[in-house]
C-alpha cells in the first residue's frame, strides 16, 4: 500500500458522500468516500493509502480527463516481470510503487529518471489514519 501525508483544506458532505480537498507535496488532490465515521475537520493531516494496481501512468496528458489526482512524479527504478512491470516512483519526498503490464511499459519506453504523471481515482483513495498533531 503506497502513502501519502496529505492535509485536509476543504469538506463537502451530503447525504452519506463525501468530497475531500487535500493537499500534499505541492499538489492539490480530492478523496471521494462514503460513510467517514472519524472526525476530520479543515487543517487535519492524514495519510492517506492507495495500491499499486490503483496507480495508472500517463506521460503528458492533452485533454482534460475526470481523474482528480494528476500527481507530477518521476521514475525511480522499474523491474521488469515476465508479464508485470514495478515502476518505483519519485513525488515529492514520498516514493509510490505503480504495477502496470509489461506491454504498456514498453509501448511508453520508460526509463529512470523520465518524467510520469500518476493518476489517481478520488473513490480509490483511502485514509489510513488521522495524524495526531499532539504527538509530532
Amino acid at each position: 500500500m503506497n502513502e501519502i501525508l496529505a492535509k485536509v483544506t476543504a469538506i463537502e458532505s451530503c447525504d452519506n458522500l463525501s468530497v475531500l480537498a487535500l493537499h500534499a507535496n505541492g499538489h492539490n488532490m480530492r478523496l471521494m468516500a462514503l460513510g467517514l465515521n472519524f472526525p476530520l475537520k479543515v487543517g487535519s493531516e492524514v495519510l492517506l493509502g492507495v495500491k499499486s494496481s490503483n496507480i495508472s501512468l500517463a506521460t503528458s496528458i492533452q485533454a482534460e480527463i475526470s481523474i482528480s489526482n494528476q500527481l507530477s512524479c518521476s521514475i525511480e527504478s522499474l523491474e521488469m516481470g515476465a508479464l508485470l512491470c514495478s515502476v518505483r516512483l519519485r513525488f515529492g519526498n514520498v516514493l509510490l510503487r505503480s504495477v502496470i503490464t509489461k506491454a504498456s511499459a514498453l509501448s511508453m519506453q520508460l526509463q529512470e529518471r523520465d518524467p510520469l504523471i500518476a493518476l489517481i481515482k478520488a473513490s480509490d483513495l483511502s485514509i489510513i489514519k488521522i495524524i495526531d498533531e499532539t504527538k509530532r
